[in-house]
């Protein structure tokens, strides 16, 4: 039975590969490893715990294991019961700007977790001649830093300038080290901007579409502020390609839409869903390094990927099925 494992599996990108998966016949069951935790304040008026939403139909090709993938043991555990053919590591931080966040944590995910899942794996191929198919290692378009070109393609530098970013590029080191140490075949993903249904951490998108449900003003940092918006099931659609492609060995990719939209743009679209939306334009927010569209022509090429959903089609989607599972919030 062909199986995979997505550490951060109930999480909002990990769970659509697993439907992804799925819904493709890729593999006969997905193991979702998950901690159950959250990033954001639960007590946040706005709050909704979308997770229920994320399995529904699929309930029967998926198993849900509780655990972090920082702890050796725990992996070794999940490892040795489930033999995955496919390994999806996203168990990190899902933002990049969070409340207190240091170095230390964003460490667990990106660097500690890693090299448990690879290492592990080949101590059990040294063992007993276990065959990990591909590794999957998702980074962020955050190692960039300031963009220097657009569109931005893999090799652009990588300079980092927050913690997010400077430890997700250093899992990509890890990734690449220990891969060829332990002859694994693995893949690094560099995604932006997603955003779509059940998203829960307060990503931009959604921060937009709670405030204009409350007819408060949304505000704007940046007029020319750009983003590359990546609708959530072309990433996991890019994600389940470089996991079965040979030309993905050994290689990284930007899977993202491939057209940055301004923070106005977004507002523009929402506004059709919500006619008296009202916005203001503040001053950018310097935490974040200056972005803008990245080049998908490497994973359009390689791998015949192409994203479905540009921005409108992507928010008319993502607000229907807050409108259909929270019907309160329009009243």
């Amino acid at each position: 039975m062909k199986t995979a494992l997505i550490s951060g599996g109930l999480g909002f990108i990990g769970s659509f590969i697993a439907r992804k998966l799925v819904e493709d016949n890729v593999v006969d069951k997905v193991v979702l490893l998950d901690h159950f935790g959250r990033y954001v304040d639960s007590t946040h008026g706005e709050f909704l715990d979308y997770r229920k939403f994320r399995t529904q139909g699929i309930e029967d090709r998926i198993i849900i294991e509780r655990g972090e993938a920082k702890y050796y043991s725990v992996i070794s555990n999940i490892m040795e019961r489930y033999r995955p053919e496919l390994i999806f590591h996203l168990a990190a931080l899902p933002l990049a700007k969070l409340p207190n966040l240091v170095a230390d944590e964003a460490i667990e995910g990106c660097i500690t977790s890693t090299s448990n899942l690879l290492e592990i794996a080949g101590i059990m191929n040294q063992k007993d001649g276990y065959e990990l198919k591909r590794f999957v290692y998702a980074s962020s378009s955050m190692v960039y830093g300031d963009f220097l070109n657009t569109p931005a393609n893999e090799e652009h530098p990588t300079k980092p300038k927050e913690i997010y970013g400077t430890m997700k590029l250093a899992g990509e080191q890890v990734t690449r080290g220990l891969s060829r140490y332990f002859g694994i075949k693995s893949s690094i993903i560099r995604p932006s901007a997603v955003y779509g249904p059940t998203d829960m951490n307060r990503r931009v998108s959604q921060i937009f579409i709670e405030k204009a449900l409350k007819k408060q003003k949304i505000s704007i940092q940046g007029i020319n502020e750009k983003l590359d918006f990546s609708y959530v099931k072309d990433v996991a659609k890019g994600f389940v390609l470089v996991s079965i492609h040979e030309d993905a060995i050994d290689e990284t990719f930007n899977i993202t839409y491939g057209n940055a939209r301004t923070l106005l743009d977004f507002a523009m679209v929402l506004k059709k869903h919500f006619p008296w939306l009202e916005y203001e334009i503040k001053d950018r927010d310097t935490f974040r390094p200056q972005r803008g569209t990245l080049s998908i022509e490497k994973a359009k090429s390689l791998l015949g990927y192409r994203p479905d959903y540009d921005l409108e089609k992507g928010v008319d989607e993502y607000v229907q099925f807050i409108k259909e599972n929270n019907p309160n919030l329009f009243l």
